[in-house]
């Protein structure tokens, strides 16, 4: 959510903030990372919220990456926009100099206070560079929760990048500005001490972006930039604890009590679900599909009417009864009770399903399964991804992570991606493997 303030008010004092130190038990951020991809809403961001830690990370030799999502040419409503933005953009340059020289720059263009309209944009921009090298990977970008839109949706799509490889932190700007010490919720910060010259060279990067300390006023005033002469970074982090896979247990229970706990069988939701998966198929055919969590059978069944042979995996005993029953009439059914994804299938696959299950693992453990996928899928194998997007008390991570993470492995091409309100279905291909209608036509 958005909150109102006035740039031009005094703001907190830095001497309190200073005084009461909210952050001073936080523990530290890890550095310990091949690459840092830093997303700024408008030029200079990147160096209010992380120049010290651009700068530490560059002296240690990391690799590093700057995406600025805006020009910022909305700023000054008394000069002209391209002009603005491009002295933004020289500003933004010059200030890199110092930090980090050596530096990937990305200037996006996407509108100054219209990232609302265009976070799809910006997500994808991120996904794409993430995608490179998906791995030990720091993400940072405006905490979501500063006050600013376009830093809230900035930080909303950087946090729809986490995945295993992917850390995601943010960090604060504009809450120095209007928060209060002893109202601050400190549970999640990490938090990066500057060393004497990652200080100073953060105060000569600032000093580049004179179109922010000059006006009047200034958007940057003496008392909005005495919170960035600290020699320490504050970040709010995604990920202070790892959730744990969810227990089998709580499955097994649910099928004891019903046949369909999920209506599986009898809601038009899950047919036509069903349906759209199935019409998501690149292929008419597959040799041997591996389906993980079969529950009931449901989906199997139909599945058994385009493959040759169906590995239907599911770690609830109860639940394989009742898929027993089900595919009584169903040929080349071979159905196994395994815990996963560590107790994982022999053999290859042409096709695996991974519907509605992936958000009961830990990142650690969907980090496995995504590599066991990989060895065990095909040159010509197809992976179909299908999951509920609402929140989920029992749930260990979201949909949108365990999306996210299929599209950073490296290697595949998603080759459907279909949205609603209520679920996501994403088919990924290898790289290089052609369309429906190019491979038909031979």
């Amino acid at each position: 959510m958005s909150r109102p303030f006035d740039h031009r008010d005094p703001g907190t004092d830095e001497h309190r903030w200073a005084r009461a130190a909210p952050w001073a038990t936080s523990p530290h951020v890890s550095l310990d990372v091949d690459r840092i991809v830093v997303v700024a809403a408008h030029p200079d961001d990147e160096t209010l919220g992380a120049g010290g830690l651009l700068h530490t990370a560059a002296q240690a030799g990391i690799d590093v990456t700057v995406i600025v999502a805006t020009d910022g040419e909305a700023g000054d409503p008394a000069l002209d926009h391209e002009v603005l933005a491009g002295l933004r953009r020289q500003e933004l340059v010059a200030a890199l100099r110092e930090l980090a020289p050596t530096a990937r720059l990305r200037f996006l263009g996407l509108p100054d206070g219209g990232l609302d309209r265009t976070r799809d944009a910006l997500g994808a921009a991120l996904r794409g560079e993430l995608g490179t090298n998906p791995w030990r990977v720091l993400l940072l970008a405006p905490w979501a929760g500063d006050g600013h839109r376009d830093h809230r949706i900035a930080g909303e799509e950087a946090i729809k990048c986490a995945a295993p490889g992917v850390r995601v932190v943010g960090y604060p700007v504009w809450l120095w500005h209007w928060a209060q010490p002893d109202e601050v919720d400190a549970s999640d910060w990490v938090v990066l001490p500057l060393a004497a010259e990652a200080v100073d060279a953060k105060a000569r990067a600032l000093d580049a972006y004179r179109s922010q300390r000059e006006g009047a006023p200034p958007m940057l005033h003496p008392g909005m930039l005495a919170h960035f002469a600290r020699d320490v970074e504050v970040f709010a982090a995604h990920d202070i604890e790892k959730p744990p896979s969810i227990s089998i247990d709580g499955f097994e229970e649910k099928f004891r009590r019903s046949p369909d706990p999920w209506g599986f069988r009898t809601r038009w939701y899950e047919r036509r679900k069903r349906a759209i998966l199935l019409a998501s198929l690149p292929r008419e055919r597959f040799d041997r599909a591996l389906e993980l969590g079969c529950a009931n059978g449901e989906l199997t069944a139909d599945l058994a009417d385009r493959c040759t042979q169906v590995v239907a995996v599911d770690g609830a005993d109860s639940a394989l009864r009742l898929a027993r029953d089900r595919l009584q009439t169903a040929t080349g059914v071979v159905l196994e009770q395994r815990y996963l994804p560590d107790d994982w299938p022999e053999g290859v696959f042409d096709l695996v399903i991974v519907s509605e299950i992936a958000y009961y693992w830990s990142p650690d453990a969907l980090a496995d399964a995504i590599a066991r996928i990989d060895a065990s899928l095909t040159s010509d194998g197809v992976i179909v991804l299908c999951h509920w997007r609402h929140p989920m008390a029992d749930a260990a991570i979201s949909a949108g992570l365990v999306h996210a993470a299929f599209d950073a492995a490296t290697g595949w091409a998603r080759a459907v991606h279909h949205g609603e309100e209520d679920f996501v279905l994403d088919v990924h291909v290898r790289a290089g493997t052609p369309s429906v209608a190019r491979a038909e036509a031979g």
